[in-house]
């Protein structure tokens, strides 16, 4: 019996021997299997990179061949260059320094030729990166800015209670008027409008104050000129409150804060350019809207927001002391802010925010952008019938006196100026000079918002007639 069982195993182990025998066979052949695709695969794949190699062989012959071609037709063109030169010399019986001269001339010609391909080139390729993202930052922000639209003047209106009470503001003699005009420095106007008079001043701190003051001898109804005086020193303490209340709200709108405290007496003088205005636009409202596009463009930018926003809300202080000092309101406002604590970034780009000085900082830059978005938006700011005039003649007589220009037309409120040229005597090169030159000329010689596009019109026709 156990001669059985063992023969009973050995068959069982025999067995399972065969059976993983056949199955390591089965995976050799699969395996043999998997390496002979894989090899054709790789054969296929060397045959198509060699095929691919010797294509661009030929192509790199062809390159060669057309390379080698333009080398001798640009020799052949330099030395038909120097015979037409030659022919020259002795055509015109030119002298070797005049003969220097002119070839001089032909080299700057020809350099100025490849500069200005160069600069064209560059210019293409700046656009076309940066434009796209410019927009889309600059839109971006002023969409998500909504400010209000306003125009102030230099004369304010006020209503009297009666008819009557003219008697009292003209006082015996009109020693009323001569006193509120010599305490407050506004002139007063009474004229035959019933009801109304008006105030009159350039200064629109004075002119509030006097509005105060008037205001309050009206509802008093005591005038004379000792109750002018005392009702004049109360609204000037009160204008002065309004203007620390609304520098104090004016930061808080803006968020500035975490940069460090603002110094009182910037805050002030901030506040007082709720009275100004430069074109018809609230100053103070034209400086919060900027701080607010600035510190939106930063963001998109990566950069931080903190010194922008406080840079572009200070571009204008400057306008609040202009008639005190002399010197342009940008130069003023940056040492103002230089003498009340402001860092070196912020002075920077309030100096720099007109091009007076190079911006050298983002910050500048910045300041610059919120500047004309704020300034050169739709119904924003306004000028004289006069002074617009004035600025649409310029801008075509500045374009009419380059070369070769025929017609000149000042379009979209001088927004854009669109330059006629003759193109036999103008080429695309020259007309991209004289748009540059003129858009020079524009920035340095007038004072406008916004910006100006110079768009140089260059056209060539060819008529026919089939009889």
């Amino acid at each position: 019996m156990g001669i059985a069982q063992g023969t009973e195993t050995g068959s069982s182990l025999l067995l399972a021997a065969g059976v993983l025998i056949g199955a390591l066979v089965l995976v050799l052949a699969a395996g043999f299997l998997m390496l002979r695709q894989r090899r054709a695969e790789l054969d296929r794949r060397e045959e198509r990179l060699t095929s691919e190699l010797h294509r661009l062989h030929q192509h790199e012959d062809e390159l060669a061949t057309r390379a080698a071609e333009a080398e001798r037709v640009r020799g052949e063109l330099a030395e038909q260059a120097v015979e037409n030169r030659l022919l020259l010399e002795r055509t015109a019986g030119l002298t070797a320094v005049q003969a220097r001269e002119e070839i001089v001339r032909a080299a700057e010609s020809e350099a100025r030729r490849e500069a200005a391909l160069t600069v064209r080139e560059i210019e293409r390729r700046a656009v076309a990166e940066g434009e796209g993202r410019a927009r889309e930052i600059i839109a971006s922000s002023i969409q998500r800015l909504a400010a209000e639209h306003t125009a102030d003047t230099v004369v304010t209106t006020l209503r009297l209670p009666s008819e009557d009470m003219k008697g009292r503001v003209i006082g015996r003699e009109g020693r009323n008027i001569r006193a509120f005009e010599a305490v407050t420095g506004v002139n007063l106007i009474v004229d035959d409008t019933p009801g109304l008079v008006q105030l009159s001043c350039f200064d629109p701190v004075r002119r509030e104050s006097a509005r105060l003051t008037l205001e309050a001898l009206l509802v008093d109804g005591r005038i004379h000129p000792a109750r002018i005086e005392e009702a004049h020193e109360r609204s000037r303490a009160e204008v002065e409150r309004l203007c620390v209340r609304a520098g104090e709200d004016a930061l808080l709108t803006v968020g500035i804060g975490t940069g460090g405290e603002m110094s009182p007496e910037l805050v002030r003088t901030l506040g007082t350019l709720r009275y100004r205005t430069s074109y018809g636009q609230n100053v103070l409202g034209h400086l919060v809207e900027s701080a607010h596009l600035a510190g939106m463009m930063a963001a998109e930018l990566g950069v931080d927001p903190e010194p922008v926003r406080r840079a572009a809300l200070l571009h204008d202080i400057g306008k609040a002391l202009s008639h005190e000092v002399p010197g342009s309101h940008a130069a003023i406002g940056a040492e103002f802010a230089r003498r009340h604590g402001e860092t070196d970034e912020v002075v920077h780009a309030i100096a720099a925010h007109h091009g007076e000085i190079e911006a050298k900082t983002v910050e500048a830059v910045l300041t610059q952008a919120a500047d004309a978005c704020s300034a050169g938006r739709p119904g924003a700011r306004k000028e004289s019938v006069e002074a617009y005039v004035r600025r649409l003649e310029r801008l075509e007589e500045i374009a009419r006196a380059h070369d070769g220009v025929t017609k000149v037309y000042a379009m979209q409120a001088g927004r854009e100026v669109r330059v006629m040229v003759q193109p036999e005597a103008v080429d695309d090169l020259r007309a991209q000079e004289i748009a540059r030159e003129v858009a020079r000329q524009v920035r340095e010689e007038l004072t406008y918002p916004g910006q100006i596009r110079i768009t140089v019109v260059r056209e060539s026709r060819a008529t026919e007639v089939a009889r």
